[in-house]
């Protein structure tokens, strides 16, 4: 029979909830941009300073594993956690960005709905981040994480589809582009998180 070591440590799984309730946030200000009376100058503000607040939980959980002897798991799959968490929402504060920089409004019908499953693998990802402590009820999270990826890939085909059946000019295309792919690669981040929290699982069980 094997035996782990297992610390009473519980720093890391608060971090790691906290997180995920920044990305959380970071959704729902994403989805702002929606509204057509709401400044987006203010929006890209708020997550920037989301996006640091994120960055200061980034650096407590790397911080915390470099000074603690026993981790609650692998000190590599730690890292790629922290890192995977940290990139979705380096992905929505660039979206947002581009959105102000390029002076976007409008946006694609499809659009939304992306920004939904953004908002919702965002939600699903915070719900998670507790079960960590136990490894319990943490295969429908990332079977769902891995549903809404799909659903993410089939709305991204629909918005290019639409960019580019001669309804944008040219340099609309571009710029519409390249907010609509931010928004894909923060929910293939979400996969990463969950494809993680999956190897951990495995590992741990």
């Amino acid at each position: 029979m094997r035996f782990r070591i297992r610390p009473v440590e519980t720093t890391f799984y608060e971090l790691f909830t906290e997180a995920a309730e920044h990305l959380v946030g970071g959704a729902n200000l994403l989805a702002q941009v929606l509204d057509v009376d709401i400044d987006n100058g203010d929006i890209a503000e708020r997550m920037r300073e989301a996006e640091h607040q994120a960055d200061e939980t980034t650096h407590r959980i790397i911080k915390r594993v470099n000074s603690t002897f026993i981790t609650p798991f692998d000190r590599e799959d730690i890292y790629d956690l922290a890192s995977n968490l940290d990139d979705v929402m380096d992905h929505m504060d660039e979206s947002v960005d581009s959105i102000v920089l390029y002076g976007v409004s409008e946006f694609p019908e499809a659009f939304a709905a992306q920004i939904a499953v953004l908002q919702r693998a965002a939600q699903l990802t915070a719900e998670a981040m507790p079960r960590l402590r136990t490894m319990t009820d943490l295969e429908e999270y990332w079977i769902e994480i891995n549903r809404l990826e799909n659903e993410g890939d089939r709305n991204h085909r629909r918005i290019l589809a639409h960019l580019f059946d001669g309804s944008y000019k040219a340099m609309q295309v571009l710029k519409l582009k390249d907010v609509v792919e931010s928004v894909e690669q923060a929910i293939d981040a979400f996969e990463s998180v969950a494809n993680t929290i999956e190897q951990i699982t495995v590992k741990e069980s």
